[in-house]
């Protein structure tokens, strides 16, 4: 909060809620929802308690541990969340929760982007911004007993409904999330018995193409975890003997090797939702039958998503003639030679004359991991009851990771996480376009929040996916958003997703 913040109190029925409200009249809690042993389920919080670490009500809850960062400014009691609450709320609002990303191993919820005050405001929504257990800790117990994390978020959605109405809200809840992040909310809307926490769900960036992790790739990574903490699935005395120093650092050797332990795990991802079929009971894609669904959905990518994972690694321009083998590394061969035979992937000549491999390895990536795997699951999602609006960002606010990639900072350049600081509002100096395009989201997420609908007057109409026509929107500029390689006989048949390849 700003200087000007002012100590505020509210009676919930877990205790006297203490925050702080800042000049624009925002209020804003922090506060732990949920306890947990290590490598153990949580619970939700009986309590109202500031997060570990918090002094006073302006404070923010100390991160999961995750690499990065030092030993002091982490904890492992950290399910927390931060709630912002809007001036003049009035009675029954909902309330929207945000889940951060970050690869599943980083990432919480006082990042400074992710400030809810902007779109509490805007939305007159209870904004919750939570954070839940990363890496090993939220994903591989030694006993196998998975998706620790997303048991998080169902506690934290508990939580949420049992105090929303002591600060003017309803029960009903809609998620939103981004990158990971809305991976989580993908896990979620796989669990049935999470299904009446929620009423709808906003999904920025999901890397849908990974899929879930198959169980017998989990065993897979355990049983290599296990060896490497030393520990086994019984041991807990030495489970808790084990610093968080050793977790962090076995963690990353486990995430580096993944792809030689379980090849399906990826080198992206590897520690992530498990479709367990306790919890998880459906892939959500079409290696199994779809479930009947009714939730709506807005479901978003940004124009150039591969920019970081392709301009970071390769600095300066590639030849042509290292696109084939690069791809054959990432597809392998049979992928590969689909790709090169299709017009999608044909090499672009700059205005200098010259051909850079990278600009068709950042489309083929945006294709492949983003949006055509969204929009398959756009269309899957309505073929089965639900409704989806399916969008593009085509303008952006570079994210601070994006700032030393000098393509993510060019014009026209919208790279993975540039839509967080448009969506929150926490753009510094932001240009007119951003500022009318962050308006206009918001407007937006208003919309959607109170009737499952991203339209609202003044707006050109967002129309609906159907079962076959995703109709992408275009937010940020005029015109139509061009389907390319994201045809149903490409992407999914002629080429497959990676959950397709691995699916056994």
């Amino acid at each position: 909060m700003d200087a000007n913040s002012s100590a505020i109190t509210i009676k919930t029925p877990l205790g006297v809620a203490t925050g702080s409200m800042g000049a624009s009249g925002t209020a804003r809690f922090a506060v732990r929802y949920a306890t947990a042993n290590r490598w153990q389920e949580s619970t939700v919080a009986s309590s109202w308690d500031l997060p570990s670490g918090v002094t006073n009500a302006m404070g923010s809850p100390l991160p999961c541990p995750q690499p990065g960062l030092t030993p002091s400014s982490y904890s492992e009691d950290c399910l927390s969340m931060i709630i912002y609450v809007p001036p003049n709320i009035g009675n029954n609002v909902n309330t929207l929760m945000w889940i951060h990303g970050g690869t599943f191993i980083i990432g919480s919820a006082a990042d400074p982007a992710l400030d809810g005050s902007n779109l509490a405001a805007a939305t007159n929504s209870i904004v919750a911004v939570v954070q839940y257990r990363l890496g090993t800790l939220g994903f591989m117990p030694p006993n196998g007993n998975t998706n620790l994390a997303i048991k998080d978020l169902i506690n934290a959605m508990k939580f949420a409904k049992q105090v929303a109405s002591s600060f003017g809200g309803s029960t009903q809840i809609t998620l939103a999330g981004q990158s990971s992040g809305a991976t989580m909310i993908r896990s979620l809307l796989a669990v049935p018995s999470a299904s009446s926490l929620f009423k709808s769900a906003i999904l920025h960036s999901d890397p849908m193409n990974y899929g879930f992790l198959s169980p017998s790739a989990q065993t897979l990574l355990q049983s290599n975890y296990n060896s490497l903490i030393g520990c086994t699935g019984s041991n807990i005395s030495c489970w808790n003997s084990l610093s968080l120093d050793t977790i962090l650092t076995t963690q990353m050797s486990l995430y580096y090797n993944a792809p030689n332990i379980a090849p399906s795990a990826g080198p992206a991802e590897p520690i992530r939702p498990v479709l367990d079929g306790s919890l998880l009971t459906s892939p959500l894609d079409n290696t199994a039958p779809f479930p009947t669904v009714s939730k709506p959905l807005m479901i978003s990518t940004v124009a150039t998503e591969a920019g970081p994972a392709i301009y970071g690694p390769f600095p300066s321009p590639l030849d042509e003639s290292l696109f084939e083998p690069i791809c054959n590394a990432s597809l392998g061969p049979q992928r590969t030679a689909a790709v090169i035979a299709s017009p999608y992937y044909a090499p672009v000549k700059l205005s200098d004359g010259t051909v850079d491999a990278r600009v068709q390895l950042q489309l083929l990536g945006t294709d492949q991991l983003w949006r055509c795997p969204s929009w398959t699951f756009a269309r899957s999602w309505v073929q089965h009851g639900g409704k989806v609006y399916v969008a593009e960002y085509t303008v952006g606010a570079t994210y601070p990771a994006n700032t030393g990639i000098p393509f993510c900072t060019q014009s026209g350049s919208v790279c993975h996480q540039d839509d967080i600081m448009i969506v929150f509002g926490t753009m510094s100096n932001p240009s007119p376009v951003q500022s009318a395009l962050s308006t206009e989201v918001q407007k937006r997420y208003k919309a959607f929040i109170l009737s499952g609908q991203p339209n609202a007057q003044g707006l050109d109409t967002w129309s609906a996916t159907s079962a076959s026509t995703v109709h992408p929107f275009n937010l940020g500029s005029s015109g139509s958003i061009a389907v390319g390689a994201c045809q149903t006989s490409f992407w999914g048949q002629s080429v497959l997703f990676d959950y397709q390849v691995f699916k056994n």
